[in-house]
């Protein structure tokens, strides 16, 4: 069958990659109880040298611009919310597994990266638009950050065929979800899937990584609901950075029709993406150092 040794291959990658940290295992799950409080978080946190660091860098660096240094890991955690320090928890054990690897041959690492920075800032924003609660928005943020992650392990396993893949949907101008398919008999949602369960990521997250390219289909299934919004405002966010040029994935091309679809949707139109444009440009700076501390070690 069309894609069996592809796909044999792609999962012996993932087996091969190292699981979520003990530390970022426990801090998803007591961040996803509801009754949580920074003191629970902290007794964890505390415990994970680097993540403590990392937090307190966060908190003191340009992103969020205060006036005062904070030296205590409980205040860093309640002044950053606790939906910010698990998303930070996450993208770290993420880009410390993914983030660093040589075999990239056709994707620009630091196009990619750009990219992904564009579409997290973008979701968020659309979020805002929406009249999602600020404490959410960091949701629509890592999702959009994260959302292109089976590309890397696709890129890693057949770096020679993905450049092709890379060549063939900028030369004929189609989606490179397509092309994908076509070539290697699945394409970057389901690797992002096959990622996201070996992680056991929240169940959201993982039908954003495996459905940001099928979102006009599952609409037509499923009403608007808060998943429905995650995976709708990052696709729609993904399909705009594409088209504005912000870095790139490899999706020179997005599916224009599908575009039309999700604005119409979620009730975005062109005074709202040129108001985005100025703004995305001016907040991808200041995510770069959300990305930068995620990534440090």
């Amino acid at each position: 069958m069309a894609g069996e040794r592809q796909e044999k291959l792609i999962r012996e990658f993932i087996d091969r990659m190292p699981s979520l940290p003990t530390t970022v295992t426990k801090v998803l799950e007591i961040c996803n109880q509801p009754d949580t409080s920074p003191n629970d978080l902290n007794r964890v946190i505390y415990l994970d040298p680097v993540l403590t660091g990392q937090v307190l860098r966060l908190i003191n660096s340009a992103y969020y611009s205060l006036p005062n240094q904070i030296g205590s890991l409980t205040r860093a955690i309640i002044m950053l919310g606790i939906n910010t320090v698990k998303n930070l928890t996450l993208s770290t054990a993420v880009l410390g597994s993914m983030g660093r690897t040589d075999s990239f041959r056709a994707l620009d690492m630091d196009q990619f990266w750009t990219h992904s920075l564009g579409v997290g800032v973008t979701a968020k924003s659309l979020a805002a638009r929406r009249g999602i609660v600020r404490q959410q928005r960091e949701e629509f943020f890592v999702a959009g950050l994260l959302h292109d992650l089976g590309k890397i392990p696709l890129n890693a396993c057949f770096p020679e065929e993905y450049g092709r893949i890379l060549e063939l949907a900028a030369g004929k101008r189609v989606p490179l979800d397509r092309v994908e398919v076509a070539v290697l008999g699945l394409d970057h949602c389901r690797v992002g899937r096959m990622i996201g369960e070996k992680w056991q990521l929240s169940s959201g997250l993982v039908e954003l990584l495996a459905g940001h390219h099928h979102i006009v289909e599952a609409d037509r299934e499923s009403p608007a609901g808060e998943k429905s919004a995650l995976i709708g405002l990052v696709s729609l966010a993904d399909s705009y950075v594409n088209l504005l040029g912000l870095g790139s994935a490899g999706n020179r091309y997005p599916d224009r029709e599908a575009l039309k679809i999700l604005a119409r949707t979620w009730g975005v139109n062109k005074q709202t993406l040129t108001e985005l444009d100025s703004e995305v440009r001016q907040e991808i700076e200041k995510a770069r150092i959300f990305l930068a501390v995620a990534a440090a070690s």
